[in-house]
């Protein structure tokens, strides 16, 4: 089983774009029985407040879809420990996920707010996370 965490905006760009690699990585993560999306109480409520902004313009339903198949498919996590180790402290959240998930990927479209590798967690952009899985 692959674990994997994504960055809110993978997520946000999947639901822009139902056609590119985002999209693609979130459809793996939530329908291949080999692959599990790890999320954590705070990653979902970034999730939740992200795309309801205005800005994305996405209707009640395609939200409450996607956040139902989040809650219902994801693997959630507690994480234990604290983590300062981002350049941007909002995105520490993820790597605390990764950390108690054990997970093998972070997903992300801003690698450079992270940290190379975490544990053994791999951090990758959508287009690094296809090419190693598919």
């Amino acid at each position: 089983m692959i674990r994997i965490v994504l960055d809110t905006n993978i997520l946000v760009s999947a639901l822009l774009n139902s056609k590119g690699p985002p999209a693609e990585v979130f459809l793996l993560t939530v329908l291949e029985p080999d692959m599990q999306l790890c999320v954590s109480g705070d990653i979902y409520a970034e999730y939740e407040e992200v795309i309801r902004r205005p800005q994305f313009n996405r209707s009640d339903s395609e939200i409450e879809a996607t956040l139902r198949t989040i809650r219902e498919r994801g693997l959630w996590i507690r994480p234990t420990e604290k983590v300062r180790a981002c350049s941007d402290p909002d995105d520490d959240i993820f790597l605390e996920c990764a950390q108690a998930a054990d997970a093998h990927y972070l997903v992300t479209g801003n690698l450079r707010h992270f940290p190379s590798t975490w544990a053994t967690t791999q951090i990758v952009t959508a287009r690094q996370f296809l090419d190693a899985v598919v």
